[in-house]
């Protein structure tokens, strides 16, 4: 007996029936762009527009585009310190880059050249913000290092009063209020411009890689180890945490365009996960990577943006992320099989946990069958596209089934 017919197959896909919709293939998600070369990424900061942009990594590198990530081009640091973070006020020609051993350079003609700036420190420093223009900036790192220019590069040592390192500095509206975060659930405030610095009760003993408060003082977001993600609505009187969905641990936040709504957060095995509600939910998108992401950043909407992270990845997207996984099942009161396609959309095959000896069978929209696969590579070597899976032993015993949908992209 027919458990369906094919025209009933690509009725229910087509037209909703059964909760099937067709996405536009064209929309690309997160694709990979040729960085040239294979070192570590740490940062990437585009100052303007989505057409140009920089990113920093380890031994030094710097890499360039100024047509957005269509081609980069390395630039000469002039140093084999490992550079953490890379930051350009906006719209300027003049950026930053900081790193291992007290490392700062500077450039004023878009990376032409980078010259070394004595920091006075030895510390790592792992991050760097000018928040309004090209003079006055931050840069915090290892045990509690915090330092500030005034003239865009005389460094001055402030006091943490603290010895625990710090990974990220953010200064959301101008030079006085800012946020520096790091190890052991650590949050520091200033108001002053970094004279005082207060620490902030976060709720966490968990290391924070990133904090970043998208439009003023008040409302800011931090991220860290094992899919550690907090929200303050108050200035950071309060913290409080939030579901990431996540046990990978996040190194970075960042929403767009002065955006509280809609944000992205990055981090271990190709990590992606974004918001469209402040936070209340956060949901995976695929990277098609599971090298670690460090650094996340939308220049000037919540759809262009990138992400860069370890061996030279750089990922682009131009449509907010498009899809996010899917979670499908298989229900059936006879068997009560439920099935989970990870990761969906995928770029090479995916994996179903729980079934990876079983056997599916897998359709394409106008209900063909394309082959039978082992729950443990569903769908390798197919061109993209939409799938829908189908368990053997339910094709012989089940006439009414879920489908569940799988995608292929690139």
């Amino acid at each position: 007996m027919k458990l369906f017919t094919f025209s009933r197959f690509a009725l229910c896909v087509l037209c909703g029936a059964g909760v099937f919709v067709v996405p536009d293939l064209a929309s690309a998600g997160w694709v990979s762009q040729t960085s040239g070369t294979t070192e570590a990424l740490s940062s990437v900061h585009f100052p303007a527009n989505a057409a140009t942009g920089y990113a920093v990594g380890s031994y030094g590198t710097i890499r360039a585009t100024t047509n957005g990530g269509a081609n980069w081009v390395s630039q000469t640091s002039g140093t084999t310190n490992s550079l953490s973070s890379v930051q350009f006020p906006p719209g300027a020609g003049t950026g930053y880059a900081v790193g291992s051993a007290g490392t700062i350079r500077k450039t004023t003609n878009g990376g032409a050249n980078w010259v070394s700036q004595t920091s006075g420190t030895t510390s790592w420093l792992r991050s760097v913000h000018f928040p309004v223009n090209v003079l006055t900036g931050y840069a915090v790192g290892s045990s509690g290092t915090i330092l500030k220019t005034t003239n865009g590069g005389s460094w001055v040592s402030q006091p943490s009063g603290i010895t625990d390192g710090l990974s990220s500095v953010h200064f959301p509206s101008g030079a006085l209020t800012g946020y520096a975060a790091g190890n052991a659930g650590t949050i520091l405030k200033t108001t002053d411009g970094g004279a005082n610095w207060d620490w902030q009760s976060s709720g966490t003993a968990e290391g924070l890689s990133s904090v970043h408060f998208p439009w003023d003082a008040q409302i800011g977001y931090a991220v860290g180890g094992y899919g550690t993600i907090l929200k303050t609505t108050n200035g950071g009187a309060n913290w409080v945490s939030q579901t990431s969905g996540t046990t990978n641990s996040l190194a970075s936040v960042f929403f767009p365009a002065r955006n509280v709504q809609t944000g992205y957060v990055v981090g271990e095995n190709g990590a992606i996960r974004k918001t469209t509600n402040g936070g209340a939910n956060w949901v995976s998108q695929t990277s098609g990577t599971t090298n670690l992401l460090c650094s996340v950043h939308f220049p000037a909407d919540v759809q262009t943006g990138y992400a860069v992270g370890w061996n030279g990845t750089i990922l682009k997207s131009t449509d907010g992320g498009a899809w996010v996984e899917e979670t499908a099942g298989v229900r059936d009161q006879g068997l009560g099989i439920r099935l989970t396609a990870k990761p969906n959309p995928f770029t090479s095959f995916a994996t179903l946990p729980g079934h990876e000896a079983e056997r599916f069978s897998l359709y394409d929209i106008s209900g063909r069958k394309v082959g039978t696969y082992k729950g443990d590579r569903v769908g390798e070597g197919l061109a993209p596209g939409v799938y829908f899976l189908k368990h053997q032993e339910m094709l012989k015993q089940v006439q009414h089934d879920e489908i569940v949908r799988i995608v292929k992209v690139r």
